[in-house]
């Protein structure tokens, strides 16, 4: 179409689009309020098709905070311009621009009995790697699609790691202890009930705020206590966790539990080795067979210093792959594909490995005994 323009959409475009969402949707649509939301979003990239003055289509790209992820959040061309590649030329254009942002995986979700989307995307290179089951309003099932749109090599997963979603704000650490153990012992009972009990084995009682999180070494007990052989890797002797909590009394407590733990790790017979963790200590790890349990910040994925244990999947020569057990409740932007092989750069592993004042770096490495 000669008189075609992709371009960015503007605050003026607002209207256009929410003709073109009711043209083409008749349930899960975008609210008015979400795409002005979205006209200005920082990690949004919204374009639209224009055919002379007429808006015909857009597409809506989400950048992943912090990592080198990206989801195609929606697509959507009139159905009276369909068939003229419009939806082609729309992909194209947000597949470069999201390049440019230095993503390298742009997924998306398409309804299983959309044959004519499918067709579409495995053309453009496209792949499948998951489906969701009851994933539309209509109880249909989608289909996860990516496609690596900086043409580094494939993502390939030597084990397959199951998610799991925490339940509750402070049980990252059971949650990726999960999932650690559900790719080593497909048997494993991934639920809410397991996640608490290994919570309360592995619990530091206390944190900045609210209930404690997990203590690698409380974390590695619990798998060799189900097992598993555990191995730990701390860069510091001294008790963990305690530049973030102010009371003195809650301090103690920290310290208590610490040496509670280094108690345990010492009759388990559980090898604890103090030095930083580096790529080259996973990437040994995940060749031996082993599960790992990383700690990071948070920083770079919400703003908020806040220490996260995600499960590792996966390294190639760009990046580190993990699932990460948070996925924001009621979030109209964050979905389960979202938190899954996440990829994180490796030239952003040493920031985002590191913790709080004490620049804390620890991990736990699991493995079928």
């Amino acid at each position: 179409m000669s008189n075609l323009v992709i371009r960015k959409a503007l605050n003026s475009d607002l209207n256009a689009l929410i003709d073109v969402e009711n043209a083409c949707f008749n349930n899960d649509k975008l609210s008015p309020r979400s795409l002005k939301r979205w006209l200005s979003a920082k990690h949004g990239i919204l374009l639209i098709a224009e055919n002379g003055e007429q808006v015909c289509g857009y597409g809506l790209v989400w950048c992943h905070k912090g990592t080198r992820l990206a989801r195609l959040y929606s697509l959507a061309v009139k159905p009276t311009m369909q068939g003229k590649g419009i939806a082609k030329m729309l992909l194209a254009a947000l597949e470069k621009q999201t390049s440019e942002r230095g993503r390298i995986y742009l997924r998306l979700e398409v309804a299983v009995n959309n044959d004519s989307a499918i067709g579409l995307y495995k053309s453009l290179g496209y792949r499948v790697f998951g489906q969701y089951s009851d994933y539309y309003h209509d109880h249909s099932d989608a289909l996860r699609m990516q496609k690596n749109i900086r043409k580094t090599s494939e993502l390939k997963v030597a084990r397959l790691t199951p998610w799991y979603q925490q339940t509750t704000e402070f049980t990252c650490g059971p949650a990726a202890l999960l999932m650690a153990m559900g790719a080593l012992k497909p048997t494993t009972e991934l639920s809410q009930s397991h996640e608490l009990a290994l919570w309360r084995e592995g619990t530091t009682i206390f944190m900045t705020s609210g209930h404690g999180g997990c203590h690698p070494f409380g974390l590695a007990l619990a798998a060799n206590k189900r097992g598993f052989k555990s191995e730990v890797m701390v860069n510091t002797t001294e008790p963990l966790f305690l530049d973030g909590v102010r009371n003195e009394n809650k301090k103690v407590v920290l310290a208590t539990v610490h040496e509670q733990f280094v108690d345990g790790i010492a009759q388990a017979n559980i090898p604890l080795m103090h030095k930083d963790v580096e790529l080259e200590h996973i990437e040994q790890w995940l060749s031996q067979g082993f599960s790992v349990l990383l700690l990071i910040s948070t920083y770079s994925f919400d703003g908020k210093k806040s220490p996260h244990w995600v499960c590792v999947t996966h390294l190639d020569e760009h990046c580190v792959y993990v699932h990460d057990p948070f996925c924001e409740p009621g979030s109209d932007k964050q979905l389960a594909i979202d938190c899954q092989y996440v990829p994180i750069a490796r030239s952003d592993f040493s920031k985002m490995s590191a913790f709080g004042g004490q620049r804390l770096r620890t991990a736990v490495a699991i493995a079928n005994n």
